[in-house]
């Protein structure tokens, strides 16, 4: 294999995540050997065609070669060295507003160079990376140690003694899962209480109880009682967890001592002093407790949803094979009954690769990839994930070495001091720094996954720059989330389909469905906001992200794209022209929610369109990113000739 083309497996989508290669409804035995063989009759079983121009799947010919694309590229070789320079320059210590920044820096691995470790969240990862791949290699061999101690019993088969009947091996087969799962579930509970109390000392007691609540709420309520119940509650455990600080222990005794003459001085708030010292790797448990709270909502609601399910097994009625359920199988059908223990769940809410960040999996994936390990994971592919991060962590050292742009924006920086140039610079690569600091734990945490035997889904689809439509943008920006979202609160609330029918579009009046759909696309956001942290420049970036998806849901009321089937051409830069608003909006919002706030936004804006300079600067950057979304579309119509169909 050439370079080119291991390059080119290295960054397929197929390498990433055999979802985005292989519908959600196709058995996964299709994508088992992670050959590229494989892959090709993956998307041919989708009905993709390989040769630019066939004009299969509705995709159009491809304009790679054409004199059109031949100017993008010179508009890419000019702008990108560009930008880079531009950015790299304002982080020089020859740069006048250096010194205002310079503290935030430490001392940096690349010789001459400092390094930007002043973000808080990934300077808690980065500065762990050692200790946290050292637990990828020990927790999966200390796995299979346990499972050479403790090798799992197998039922025997109750069948005819006259040789094997059919029933006979699907009986032997089913009970080697059940054992599989057996032996893996009681690792992870085992393992998962020994790292929660590493982790939080004995707060992990407090985890402990919450999780008890939840389970006894999904499980010993009413059953008409439990949706609301479960949503109320833990929506409940958000505030609480911010109002109360992770209820230290001495704030707990505090309360038996209170209008007591002996106060803080009381042997009890003594002891709860000392019980808080102790507060393991990460003290402060309920700030990495969000993404439980999703878990905890997804084994409630999956329990819930599973007791409408007649007796006996939906997967033998539907005469699948368990072995290669399609993604949406295993996320749909609901696991056997028994399965919805307390051990099984406790096991999956604290499932210690994915326990601190994710990715999301739902309970039912959980059990059923337990049961039968999913034909995507392969050695090749996991080595190959494996070097794809390694590559993007080394991408993000390069930039925190040469690119300050946290520490710059944490300063109180005077924006004055910048040009509209360098103003658009360093909001544009606040926005990279956020994405690579979040994708890189994702993807760390993923792998620690794929090499423990779980294929849970990927994060990110798309680099940050390869988006311009906000709809899509939040498909493929923590996509398990997104389509956690989908299951657990958007589909429940209507969506943009009937609630009675979930299988049928909604057949009411357009304009209302879409109505609805952009109010329940406010209340998911309003909880996506809240679930991040409970602050109001969260709040408003919710807000702003349902108010900017406005203008492309409204834009293709009209102008559908089946009124411009005969001047593709002319839709396609009708298109860009709105893409290219999309993005703007996009990068103001995410901005605002995560970088530099609401005064930093306008403080950036300012110093960019309140010149003529600044005013020919944007219509200058407006047609680069309208080039940038070109590339975009044809990206995605490559991807569509290749048979691959993503909504993002």
């Amino acid at each position: 294999m050439g370079l080119i083309s291991w390059l080119r497996r290295l960054y397929s989508l197929d390498t990433l995540d055999t979802r985005f290669t292989v519908s959600a409804t196709t058995p996964l035995k299709a994508a088992g050997n992670g050959s590229p063989a494989a892959t090709n009759s993956v998307h041919n079983a989708k009905g993709g065609g390989s040769g630019a121009g066939t004009g299969k799947n509705g995709a159009s010919p491809s304009k790679w070669n054409t004199p059109e694309f031949y100017i993008y590229y010179l508009v890419f070789l000019t702008a990108v060295p560009m930008m880079f320079k531009t950015v790299c320059d304002v982080s020089k210590e020859s740069h006048p507003t250096f010194p205002k920044y310079s503290h935030l820096l430490s001392e940096g691995w690349i010789p001459g160079r400092r390094v930007d470790n002043s973000d808080a969240q990934y300077a808690t990862f980065r500065d762990n990376i050692p200790y946290m791949a050292l637990l990828v290699i020990v927790h999966p061999l200390l796995r299979r140690a346990c499972d050479l101690l403790f090798p799992a019993r197998e039922a025997n088969s109750p069948s005819a003694q006259n040789g094997k009947s059919k029933r006979d091996d699907v009986f032997q087969g089913a009970s080697a899962a059940d054992a599989r799962m057996e032996r893996r579930v009681s690792f992870d509970y085992y393992f998962a209480l020994v790292l929660l109390t590493v982790l939080h000392g004995f707060s992990a007691l407090k985890v402990l109880a919450i999780l008890t609540i939840n389970y006894k709420i999904a499980t010993k309520l009413p059953r008409d009682r439990v949706p609301l119940a479960t949503w109320v509650f833990n929506i409940g455990i958000l505030f609480a967890n911010e109002l109360f600080r992770g209820y230290h222990f001495a704030d707990i005794a505090a309360l038996f001592t209170w209008g007591s003459s002996l106060g803080s001085d009381a042997l009890i708030v003594s002891w709860g002093k000392w019980l808080d010292s102790f507060g393991g790797l990460i003290p402060r448990w309920e700030i990495l407790f969000n993404i439980t709270v999703l878990r905890l909502i997804s084994f409630n609601l999956d329990y819930y949803w599973s007791l409408d399910y007649p007796s006996g097994s939906a997967i033998e009625k539907k005469q699948l094979d368990p072995s290669a359920l399609s993604e949406r199988d295993r996320v749909s059908i609901p696991a056997d009954s028994a399965a919805y223990s307390r051990r099984n769940y406790m096991a999956y809410a604290l499932y210690s690769p994915l326990y601190l960040t994710g990715p999301i999996i739902t309970f039912n994936d959980y059990i059923s990839q337990q049961r039968y390990q999913p034909p995507s994971l392969t050695r090749t592919r996991t080595t190959l994930y494996c070097i794809r991060f390694l590559l993007t962590l080394l991408g993000m050292e390069l930039i925190l070495h040469y690119i300050y742009v946290v520490a710059i924006a944490s300063a109180s920086p005077d924006w004055s001091a910048y040009t509209p140039v360098q103003l658009s610079m360093l909001g544009y690569f606040n926005l990279h720094h956020i994405w690579l600091k979040l994708l890189i734990p994702w993807r760390f945490f993923r792998l620690w996954a794929l090499v423990d035997g779980i294929d849970p889904p990927e994060n990110m689809v798309r680099c940050v720059s390869d988006n311009y439509s906000a709809l899509a943008f939040w498909r493929g920006w923590h996509r398990s989330f997104n389509r956690w979202v989908v299951r657990y609160l958007y589909v429940p609330l209507g969506g943009s389909r009937d609630p009675n029918n979930p299988a049928k579009p909604n057949t009411s009046d357009s304009l209302l469905a879409r109505a609805r759909g952009i109010l329940n696309f406010l209340a998911v956001f309003t909880f996506v906001a809240l679930w991040h942290d409970i602050n109001l420049r969260l709040l408003m970036w919710g807000w702003l992200i349902t108010l900017f998806v406005l203008p492309e849901i409204i834009g293709s009321m009209l102008f559908p794209a089946g009124k411009w089937r005969s001047r593709p051409t002319a839709y396609r830069v009708l298109c860009g022209i709105g893409c290219v608003f999309n993005i703007l909006m996009m990068m103001a919002a995410n901005l605002v929610g995560f970088a530099v706030g609401l005064d930093g936004l306008q403080g950036l804006v300012s110093g960019i369109v309140g010149s003529w300079a600044g005013a020919v600067y944007l219509v200058a950057a407006c047609v680069a990113l309208f080039v940038g979304v070109q590339v975009m579309f044809e990206i995605r119509e490559g991807e569509l000739r290749a048979g691959i169909r993503l909504k993002c």
